[in-house]
């Protein structure tokens, strides 16, 4: 009976010894992915910002700018996207929207990027753009890989519509959560102006990029942007830029440059306590493929195996030490003492 048991033991551990690599190695690359449908808002402010007057052309000082950040899941276009490459991608439909102090808009950019969910890779499709313009991402933006590594990543700048790396810069505690800390300065450079611009007055003819390139007006950016990082889950749960916009006129005119908009954008505290909770809930659910999963069957295995060797230990009796069996009380001696006659 007790080597039945030992060979059932054995057999168990051999089980969850083949299971735990393959959760690991095999189920974990397949299973976590972004879902498809994924909704996210997240304001971020500028406190004591610089902001370009448009109906003058002249910088002024406010209290507050707001830019809010939405990322919307399109469902029917990741399934396009599937039936066309084949892969399992998520489709984001971002939009970012800027607003003045009284509320009111001072420009919105609307992108769409499409991913693979399992890497966070860029997929290339006719539909990926900013602001209505085809870009060719290279690297990734808004999340980072899931279990994202100390090391450098290129990460795509939709002002610029270029990609360049992001350092690794160290690992941080924020909030109870080990994150890495991720940073990228992107240098001056001429950017699109955003098709959609504020009204200068109610009634006045809208402004646009092309009445304003008719002017020989040029927009130029530069910002040093900076992630805290979920390692997990690859998702930032803090965000920071120092964001520099100008306006620059011809060299024929003599002007100076006009700043259109500077200041420190950060997260608002709300969002972050928001974003933190989510990400602490979700990076359970990777944890259980990566490491609990694994090394508990793991762990049982080796348990299950010692089980095992024990009581085949215990089932094998002690040998005779003269005859190599043990004495049976009921069988006749091989040799009887002789009889007295």
């Amino acid at each position: 009976m007790r080597r039945k048991s030992s060979l059932v033991l054995l057999a168990l551990a051999v089980f969850f010894a083949t299971l735990a690599p393959m959760l690991r190695w095999y189920a974990y690359p397949r299973l976590a992915k972004v879902p498809p449908s994924e909704y996210q808002v997240a304001v971020l402010e500028a406190k004591n910002a610089t902001l370009v007057d448009y109906s003058s052309l002249t910088a002024k000082k406010v209290s507050k700018v707001s830019i809010v950040q939405t990322l919307k899941g399109n469902v029917t276009a990741a399934r396009q996207v599937k039936a066309e490459t084949g892969k399992d991608v998520v489709v984001w439909d971002a939009l970012s929207y800027v607003a003045g102090p009284d509320g009111k808009m001072v420009s919105e950019i609307p992108e769409r990027y499409v991913f693979d969910a399992h890497t966070q890779e860029p997929v290339h499709t006719a539909s990926e753009s900013v602001d209505g313009d085809p870009v060719t991402r290279q690297g990734i933006e808004f999340k980072f890989p899931f279990l994202t590594q100390k090391r450098d990543y290129y990460y795509f700048d939709a002002q610029s519509r270029t990609s360049a790396p992001i350092h690794y810069a160290g690992t941080q505690r924020f909030h109870g959560l080990k994150v890495y800390y991720f940073e990228q300065t992107v240098p001056w450079q001429r950017v699109p102006l955003p098709k959609k611009l504020p009204e200068i007055a109610p009634g006045a003819p809208a402004l646009t990029p092309e009445t304003v390139k008719a002017t020989g007006i040029q927009r130029w950016y530069t910002t040093k942007r900076m992630f805290w990082v979920d390692p997990t889950t690859g998702a930032p749960v803090n965000g920071e830029e120092i964001h520099t916009e100008e306006l620059r006129f011809p060299a024929s005119t003599g002007k100076a440059p006009v700043t259109a908009f500077a200041g420190d954008v950060k997260m608002r505290p709300d969002y972050i306590d928001s974003i933190v909770h989510l990400v602490k809930t979700q990076r359970q659910l990777v944890l259980l493929l990566t490491s609990y999963l694994p090394w508990g069957f793991g762990g049982l295995a080796a348990a299950l195996l010692a089980l095992s060797l024990l009581l085949e230990a215990r089932g094998r009796r002690p040998a005779d030490p003269v005859g190599g069996r043990e004495p049976d009380p009921d069988r006749a001696p091989d040799h009887p003492d002789p009889v007295p006659v």
